[in-house]
């Protein structure tokens, strides 16, 4: 797929590029208190090569990086990943070859003076809605190291349900092979939610 620019009322999501790579260390240099279970690039080298992978990634169709502009600066990345198009039965009238058919939301990370404010929720619902809306998927997935309880806080708020945790699934940042906790949303429960997410942006500045 073609990379898309989301825009929203203070967030932007910019198709991720070798541009990006001094603002993304920047970002990433504020504080790194909370980067312990999340793969974020220290320094301008690390910035690079991450940037580098994620392009490669999107290249072989895996993923779809973006930078994520908040009121106008880089305060750090997202991404879809695990982007899917099934098989269906043959002549099933919902094989589509132009969008996917489930996509998962992941390798999400904020600047510390992004966090706690309404830029991961403003997010969040734009890649949602491109995805249900645009993409008209079954499935949006989350998963984080069943050990981050403050991500797994942070996709419970947005209302996805949690499917299980799923033993030695991957590297973990820490060099352990982790757990992970598994979370989705499907389509019919994606209005209830855009409204919940809608009516939390509208209280906060």
């Amino acid at each position: 797929m073609e990379p898309i620019v989301l825009e929203g009322q203070t967030v932007v999501l910019s198709p991720l590029s070798t541009d990006h790579a001094g603002a993304l260390a920047e970002a990433a240099a504020e504080s790194r208190d909370q980067f312990q279970y999340t793969r974020v690039p220290d320094g301008l080298d690390e910035a690079q090569r991450y940037i580098e992978a994620a392009l490669a990634d999107q290249k072989a169709g895996r993923r779809m990086p973006f930078a994520i502009v908040w009121k106008g600066r880089v305060v750090g990345s997202t991404s879809y990943l695990d982007i899917q198009q099934w098989r269906w039965p043959a002549g099933s009238l919902l094989q589509r070859t132009d969008r996917p058919d489930a996509v998962e939301i992941g390798a999400t990370w904020l600047a510390a003076s992004a966090q706690h404010t309404r830029c991961n929720t403003e997010s969040k619902l734009l890649l949602l809605s491109q995805a249900f809306d645009a993409w008209d998927v079954h499935r949006v997935s989350f998963k984080t190291d069943e050990r981050n309880a403050r991500s797994r806080r942070a996709i419970e708020r947005l209302g996805a349900a949690f499917e299980g945790v799923r033993r030695g699934d991957m590297p973990g940042l820490d060099g352990s092979v982790r757990a992970s906790a598994y979370y989705s949303i499907v389509r019919a429960e994606w209005p209830d939610l855009r409204r919940r997410l809608e009516s939390a942006l509208a209280s906060r500045a």
